[in-house]
């Protein structure tokens, strides 16, 4: 059976002036019969990553395989196959169609399939007592709780009994006990001819996944050597979309954080001197640097882990150091 194969994956699109890479140069594989998840905070580039699985959206470079199918070199037909025949997915906000009952929202893509009306309903009954919905299936969206919701739209992605199911943060309406249900269904969804793929914040599904694709990279809190950077006039210290773990302080030389535009321009958001510290937002919110740093004249920076730096600030503190982020640049 065919495994998922993610190669060097590159996602921009512009935003404004600006051009935005949510993912840069992602590698992963998971192989048949395997519960994936994609862990990360929210805005990290989970469910922009699913969309490229899906068919959805079209990555800027890189290859997405799953056996023999390249998705993003597909035509406009084959894609429509893909989609239809290949990839089941569970919405993180169910998309059921709220004037349907269950069974007629599980369905809709045996409809779509030209399949006959007896073939549907006996599918979808079949369906629906999988997820444990069999006395529920002529109920409407309405009168169903959201882990009830959350089941037909599992069932609906099974309809054509694809071999790639992709769920993007289904636990993420539920209250605490339907939870365990929805998790206990996605692992059992993971069977030896079927890849599963769950974009999810939520740690509690971490023992049952197979393999986990960490979209935010783990930063390093411990002790270490300050690292002692110089940099020659208009030399990047770090680009904007870029992650780290260092939080910096200029020594000498003059540093100035923008944001190049599009058309090739530059935007100064800040200047920085002796003295003053920057890209502390990331570290501490492990979030993407939000603007690019560059020396203005020959300059030398010292870069701190997060304790390292919070030792530094003495009796400051990192509270007074958060109370002043918003005139200390990222």
């Amino acid at each position: 059976m065919p495994a998922l194969e993610i190669s060097d994956l590159v996602v921009e699109y512009s935003s404004g002036d600006y051009t935005i890479r949510p993912i840069d140069g992602l590698s992963a594989r998971v192989e048949p019969g395997e519960l994936a998840l994609i862990l990360g905070p929210s805005g990290c580039g989970k469910t922009t990553l699913l969309s490229c699985l899906g068919g959805i959206l079209t990555p800027t470079s890189g290859s997405i395989r799953f056996g023999e199918i390249t998705v993003p070199g597909l035509e406009a037909a084959a894609l429509t196959g893909y989609r239809r025949d290949t990839v089941g997915i569970i919405f993180q906000a169910f998309n059921l169609v709220p004037s349907l009952s269950a069974i007629e929202n599980v369905e809709v893509p045996l409809r779509a399939a030209g399949r006959s009306r007896r073939t549907r309903r006996q599918r979808a009954h079949e369906l629906l007592d999988l997820v444990g919905l069999g006395d529920r299936s002529h109920h409407r969206p309405g009168d169903l709780s959201g882990g009830q919701q959350q089941r037909v739209a599992i069932a609906r992605a099974l309809a054509l009994d694809p071999p790639l199911i992709l769920a993007d943060e289904p636990t993420a309406h539920l209250d605490y006990l339907q939870v365990e249900d929805i998790l206990r269904l996605l692992r059992e969804l993971a069977t030896a001819d079927r890849v599963v793929v769950v974009s999810t914040h939520d740690q509690r599904m971490l023992p049952l996944a197979d393999r986990v694709i960490e979209m935010v990279p783990q930063f390093g809190m411990g002790e270490g050597d300050p690292e002692r950077v110089e940099l020659a006039p208009g030399e990047i210290l770090f680009e904007q979309g870029s992650w780290g773990e260092l939080i910096y302080v200029v020594e000498s030389g003059d540093l100035e954080v923008g944001r190049p535009r599009n058309d090739g321009s530059w935007e100064t958001l800040a200047s920085l001197g002796a003295g003053q510290y920057f890209g502390e937002t990331g570290p501490l919110f492990r979030l993407p640097r939000s603007a690019t740093v560059r020396a203005r004249r020959a300059a030398v920076v010292t870069g701190y882990s997060v304790r390292d730096f919070r030792h530094r600030m003495g009796s400051q503190g990192i509270g007074a150091v958060l109370a002043d982020a918003g005139d200390a640049p990222p």
